[in-house]
C-alpha cells in the first residue's frame, strides 16, 4: 500500500505549480552546471592506448569513428568474471537507443572492459546489447581512468575513487568517461563522472522518480539491490542479490 492523501483537483494544481517551480529551479541549476562542466580545461591524453574489438585492435583516436567526441563507459567486466556486474549491465541496457543520436550530435559511444575480449563477446551476446564494447586488458587505460584499482589500493582502503573522495573501493567500478579529438588529431581527456553520477545512463531511475512509489530502494541491503540481469528477473518482482558495482547514497 503506497501511502498517500487525497485532495480535490484544484488543489492538487495548487501543489503541482508549487512543486513545477522547483522543478524549473533545478533544471535551470543543470543547465548551469553543464554550462561550468563545458568550460573545464582539457588535459592531453600522451599514452598511446591500443584495445581489442570486433575490428581488431585500435587505438584511442580510432574510436571516435570519424566524430569530434567521444564517451566511454567503464564497464566492470574483469579477467575471470563469468558475467558483467548488474548495475554496469543496467546501465547498458539504456544504451543502443542511445547511440545514433549521440552520432548525430558528433558523438561516438563506447564500453571498455579489462576482460578479454573473448569474455566480452560471450556476455555481449547472451545480453542482446549491439554497442561497441572493447577489451582495454594488458593495458593501464582502467588504472589511469581510476575505475580499476590494485591489490593494494583495496587493501589500504584509501579514498582513490571519484577523485579522491570516496573510500569506496574494490579491485573494479563504474564511470562514464568524455574525450575530444582536435584539428590537429590529438585526442584530450575533458571529464569523467563516478559513483551516482553514472546514474545519466540510467533512464530508468529517471522514469521512477515520477512515479508515487519511486525507486523503493528503502530499506533494501543498499542501493540498487532489487537490479538484476534483464534476462533474470522473475515475475512478480523480487528482491535481488547484492550488486557488485552497488554505490552508497550520497
Amino acid at each position: 500500500m503506497i501511502e498517500h492523501t487525497a485532495a480535490s483537483r484544484e488543489d492538487w494544481l495548487k501543489q503541482r505549480l508549487a512543486l513545477l517551480d522547483e522543478e524549473k529551479e533545478l533544471t535551470r541549476h543543470s543547465d548551469r552546471v553543464a554550462q561550468l562542466r563545458r568550460q573545464l580545461p582539457w588535459v592531453k591524453v600522451e599514452k598511446d592506448y591500443v584495445f581489442e574489438g570486433r575490428d581488431g585492435h585500435e587505438r584511442l583516436t580510432d574510436l571516435f569513428d570519424g566524430r569530434r567526441q567521444l564517451m566511454v563507459q567503464h564497464f566492470m567486466l574483469a579477467p575471470g568474471w563469468e558475467e558483467g556486474c548488474k548495475s554496469c549491465s543496467f546501465m547498458a541496457d539504456h544504451t543502443d537507443g542511445m547511440v545514433p543520436h549521440l552520432a548525430q550530435r558528433d558523438t561516438s559511444f563506447v564500453a571498455i572492459s579489462r576482460a578479454p575480449y573473448e569474455a566480452i563477446v560471450r556476455f555481449k551476446r547472451r545480453m542482446g546489447w549491439k554497442f561497441k564494447w572493447l577489451s582495454s586488458n594488458g593495458t593501464s587505460f582502467n588504472y589511469d581512468f581510476r575505475v580499476s584499482f590494485t591489490p593494494d589500493e583495496v587493501a589500504k582502503g584509501a579514498p582513490v575513487y571519484n577523485f579522491g573522495t570516496s573510500p569506496f573501493v574494490r579491485d573494479e567500478l563504474p564511470g562514464v568517461s568524455v574525450f575530444v579529438k582536435d584539428d590537429s588529431g590529438d585526442v584530450f581527456y575533458t571529464y569523467s563522472t563516478y559513483g551516482r553520477g553514472v546514474e545519466v545512463m540510467m533512464g530508468t531511475y529517471r522514469m521512477l522518480d515520477l512515479t508515487p512509489q519511486g525507486r523503493d530502494e528503502e530499506g533494501l541491503s543498499h542501493t540498487m539491490a532489487w537490479v538484476r540481469h534483464h534476462d533474470r528477473y522473475e515475475l512478480p518482482h523480487a528482491q535481488a542479490a547484492p550488486c557488485c558495482g552497488a554505490q552508497a547514497r550520497g
